[in-house]
């Protein structure tokens, strides 16, 4: 029984496969055929431990018989947490082969996250990374069956007494929204929605046989597993190189070791790879691409990464709801470096409207709304905020504030829910941190509203430096940069580091409370 969430009106579900871009297939059965295809070669390494496709496949259809003799069954729900590793590949092919469709928790979460993942879906099984923590997470569930990632793969069993594989308009996985603050709302994928996704993405990328891909975020977001991500290069026949962790004492070996093309990161992530590139001299001659996404990369930084890293950047700019823009391999430098890419397919539909919802002038800012063949139509058990998030025709809001340029590529403004209004002047707090990032004390910016009695909100910088920087030298320095004296941070603070949310955004409601006036 599928899981209950929003379905595509059926005339539009029709039309969609009518074009062939759902194709009923679900990932159990693309396995299938990728491991006919590809055989021998390299699908997963991560150290000494590899698996070719036929071994993937095998190894994940008999880790579905032997989760399904322990008491799984098709339609059931899982919490699945999982370090990068070739296991986790194994049990989420399992998964989709037994018709059984995991949560993707984040390593990140805690009782917190875990205990609501496992209530609000009923969930059957826990799945985690092993240790005393998780052990303790574990003992707080009401679930049926708890085991170890490594654990589920190697539960064993014939696949001959397998149920059949699940539908294409069947769940297939339910992701984390992203949003800034609280728990993060379950998005429902089908395999049909999800795998034209990751089939288009691969297609926009140029992704071949000859791709090494290293997953060097957690696996189970959205982007390093879907945008291509592993998925798209599996789909691909090309070789996904799990990185424990995305430190540049971890990466740059690995990149060089393994010939790694591709690779994907977040802005923070991508500014921590080019200091470390710079100071150390790396040379990674392997390296082709690199995808950044998550948040707005500045314009200045997006410029050092080809001159840095010898990579071709690739801006990603989607969310795990849905819609996903890519800059592509061909597009001019500067088009590149100042936009966040256009939509993956042509079947995406998008509106900038205002706050009426009514359509902005070309080349203005506004609301981003979507929708379209990978962009579902509400939230797992969420009626009363699909409500809100859905306009009546099914357009996603997502949130975001972006223009739109005569080529079709969006430029992402900012959000809509992080505007400061100062005393009835508008400031998007990403404009301001993006021009905070290009001193070169300052490592990461973030900037939040605080009350104040005379002009409603002021705007307060948090800044990460590791050296001596004054409130006086930030702002000389916005000015010299040559914005409004409004939009000049009312006040500056400087910290360590900036608080994150599980999902890794940075959770500005802590800094806010944080604020000394």
């Amino acid at each position: 029984m599928n899981a209950p969430f929003t379905p595509w009106p059926e005339d539009i579900a029709a039309d969609y496969r009518d074009q062939g871009l759902w194709t009923g297939e679900p990932f159990s059965l693309l396995l299938e055929r990728l491991a006919a295809k590809h055989g021998d070669r390299v699908a997963v390494t991560d150290g000494d431990c590899w698996l070719s496709y036929e071994s993937l496949l095998e190894r994940s259809r008999r880790v579905a018989a032997g989760l399904h003799q322990r008491g799984l069954r098709p339609g059931d729900i899982v919490v699945m947490q999982a370090a990068n590793t070739s296991e986790y590949l194994v049990v989420l092919f399992a998964l989709f082969r037994l018709g059984v469709a995991p949560v993707c928790a984040l390593p990140a979460h805690r009782e917190a996250e875990i205990g609501y993942f496992a209530e609000h879906t009923k969930a059957a099984a826990y799945l985690h990374p092993g240790g005393a923590e998780y052990d303790r997470i574990a003992a707080s569930l009401d679930v049926t069956h708890v085991w170890t990632v490594e654990q589920a793969a190697k539960t064993y069993a014939d696949p001959a007494g397998l149920p059949p594989a699940p539908r294409g308009g069947d769940l297939a996985l339910l992701q984390l929204s992203g949003g800034s603050t609280g728990v993060p709302k379950l998005i429902p994928r089908t395999h049909d929605d999800y795998l034209y996704s990751v089939r288009v993405a691969a297609e926009v990328c140029e992704l071949t046989p000859a791709t090494v891909y290293l997953c060097a975020l957690p696996v189970a977001h959205n982007f390093p597993l879907s945008s291509p991500g592993v998925l798209g290069v599996l789909y691909a026949g090309g070789t996904v190189v799990m990185a424990p962790d995305p430190s540049p004492d971890t990466v740059f070996p690995l990149i060089v070791s393994e010939g790694v093309t591709m690779t994907a990161v977040v802005p923070a992530l991508a500014l921590t790879w080019l200091r470390a590139a710079e100071a150390r001299g790396a040379e990674l001659p392997s390296l082709e691409v690199l995808q950044v996404g998550g948040a707005r990369l500045g314009d200045a930084d997006a410029e050092r990464v080809t001159p840095v890293l010898g990579a071709k950047l690739q801006q990603v700019f989607g969310m795990a709801e849905g819609l996903v823009c890519y800059t592509r391999l061909d597009d001019p430098f500067a088009t590149v470096c100042a936009t966040q890419g256009r939509p993956a397919s042509e079947a995406d539909e998008v509106r900038i409207v205002d706050d009426a919802d009514e359509p902005v002038p070309e080349g203005h800012s506004g609301h981003l709304l979507t929708r379209g063949p990978y962009t579902i139509r509400g939230y797992y058990r969420a009626d009363a905020h699909n409500a809100t998030a859905f306009t009546s025709d099914g357009f996603y809001r997502t949130g975001d504030l972006v223009r739109r340029t005569e080529t079709g590529h969006l430029i992402v403004t900012g959000r809509a829910k992080e505007q400061i209004n100062r005393g009835g002047e508008k400031i998007a707090t990403a404009e301001i941190e993006e021009h905070l990032r290009t001193h070169p004390g300052i490592h990461d910016a973030a900037l939040v509203a605080v009350p104040d009695d005379a002009l409603g909100e002021r705007a307060c910088a948090f800044c990460v430096t590791d050296g001596e920087l004054t409130a006086k030298q930030v702002r000389a320095h916005l000015r010299g940069r040559g914005l409004a004296a409004y939009k000049i941070p009312d006040l500056v603070r400087f910290v360590a580091s900036l608080p994150r949310t599980p999902v890794g955004k940075i959770d500005k409601n802590r800094l806010k409370e944080s604020v000394n006036l």
